[in-house]
């Protein structure tokens, strides 16, 4: 979003008569404060229906993930039988045994009935019976979706906040020994898988250095005083994970804020900025650090599907009980209704945290409540 410049100072205007005006409505407005007319912000109406068309888009694009839930597992070699069948599992089925299992959870059902009542079950949040774990995966996602949400959360929360502070004085003070070391070390860490990073984490800090717990999310046969004495134990297991998944979406951020900012140092704005004597913050974070805000909401929204599949080896590495640890399960033995029932979840979550992103987007800046982004 750009900035709207006063006109230039004439003779009879005073400094303080320069001001950056940013776009914002006021209420019963059809434009914003910094002008209307063809060339300014769309009508109510028109946000309306743009707003529409963006929902419409969404539900095109979830019906078509729902297709590709569905399709996807069946593509894996193998099938969800396989594993029970196995001569070294200990389990020994006759064929009149298998045929009634695959008339029992309907995978004998041409594929174009299985996938139309796929679609129902889907449309009534009915996810069926899991395969491999002889339990309802309604209950499974239940257990498990709380913590995947809390660690990814937490590490775009805090990737955030972090990567904007440190981008904004990085870019203010270039050229210096922090700034330098800041964008040495955060482009490594950009650079590291989430497993690797996760990985030396829990060596470093559980083995060698044995500050924090190796795997799990509490201690096992822990028996708990009071809720706080079980938040400190759940709060100590989840250091470590979030601090993976921080560490891996930091470095892009970073450097997007970075970039930008130094950019819009030159600008008149700025001089005028810092001409007004206005105190260093208020020209760092309100006007500088400000100019990034968009393409950094942008970003957000992107990494917050990188931050889902993050969390799936994250999870794996630290034995976290959430999703992750979930779907390598239900890949490993081609359980598919419980493939289908996390990969719709995982799918819908990433939708609707976009969505939210595009409306916040839209009341940032409602000139750009019609166009792509």
């Amino acid at each position: 979003m750009r900035a709207a410049i006063a006109p230039p100072l004439t003779p009879r205007e005073p400094l303080s008569a320069v001001r950056i005006c940013w776009p914002r409505f006021r209420p019963h407005d059809n434009g914003p404060m910094t002008g209307g007319g063809e060339g300014g912000a769309m009508s109510t109406t028109a946000r309306w229906r743009a707003l529409a068309a963006n929902a419409g888009l969404y539900l095109a694009t979830m019906l078509a993930l729902v297709t590709l839930v569905f399709f996807l597992p069946r593509a894996l070699p193998g099938d969800p039988l396989a594993t029970l069948l196995d001569p070294e599992s200990g389990f020994t089925f006759s064929d009149e045994a298998r045929a009634e299992l695959e008339a029992h959870y309907g995978l004998d059902r041409p594929i174009g009935e299985q996938y139309v009542r796929y679609l129902g079950n889907a449309a009534t949040l009915d996810f069926g019976w899991s395969i491999s774990r002889q339990t309802v995966v309604s209950s499974l996602i239940a257990a498990r979706l709380p913590w995947t949400l809390l660690l990814m959360g937490s590490a775009l929360l805090f990737s955030a906040a972090i990567s904007w502070v440190v981008g904004v004085g990085s870019a203010w003070r270039r050229g210096s020994i922090g700034d330098r070391g800041a964008v040495t070390i955060l482009t490594l860490l950009r650079a590291v898988p989430d497993f690797a990073l996760a990985a030396a984490l829990l060596v470093l800090f559980a083995v060698v250095i044995p500050v924090f717990p190796v795997a799990g999310n509490r201690t096992v046969f822990a028996e708990y005083s009071s809720w706080f004495d079980e938040l400190t134990d759940v709060a100590h297991h989840f250091v470590l994970p979030a601090s993976a998944l921080t560490l891996s979406l930091i470095g892009t951020k970073f450097l997007l804020v970075r970039n930008t900012v130094i950019g819009s140092l030159g600008q008149e704005y700025m001089v005028m900025a810092r001409a007004k004597g206005l105190p260093t913050n208020v020209q760092k974070y309100r006007h500088a650090g400000r100019n990034a805000l968009l393409p950094f909401i942008t970003l957000l929204g992107v990494q917050i599907g990188f931050a889902v599949g993050g969390s799936i080896f994250v999870e794996e590495v630290f034995t976290y009980p959430g999703m992750g640890t979930l779907i390598l399960d239900a890949v490993e033995a081609r359980d598919y209704p419980l493939l289908e029932a996390l990969f719709l979840v995982l799918a819908a979550t990433v939708l609707v945290a976009n969505l939210t992103i595009d409306l916040i987007y839209t009341w940032i800046d409602p000139t750009t409540a019609g166009s792509a982004r």
